[in-house]
């Protein structure tokens, strides 16, 4: 998935489609954990919440659904 930054004030910031961030067991005003890793930012949710795996299925189709033309020219 491929997502641009967006200027909020003077910092820079990422949105987050829901879907994706129900993956991963977060909400809004959750705590995330920062870190760099090889020239990679990896967020990483402190207190994640639990997803069932029929929950998981679920959001990956919305997220194929609505994001189904970035990942097909991703996948050429």
């Amino acid at each position: 998935m491929i997502k641009q930054l967006r200027k909020v004030g003077n910092s820079n910031a990422l949105l987050l489609d829901k879907p994706l961030l129900e993956l991963v067991g977060l909400e809004e005003d959750a705590t995330v954990e920062i870190t760099i890793d090889h020239g990679n930012i990896i967020i990483s949710p402190v207190s994640p919440g639990t997803i069932t795996k029929a929950r998981t299925e679920e959001l990956l189709n919305k997220i194929i659904r609505t994001r189904r033309s970035v990942l097909e020219k991703l996948a050429q």
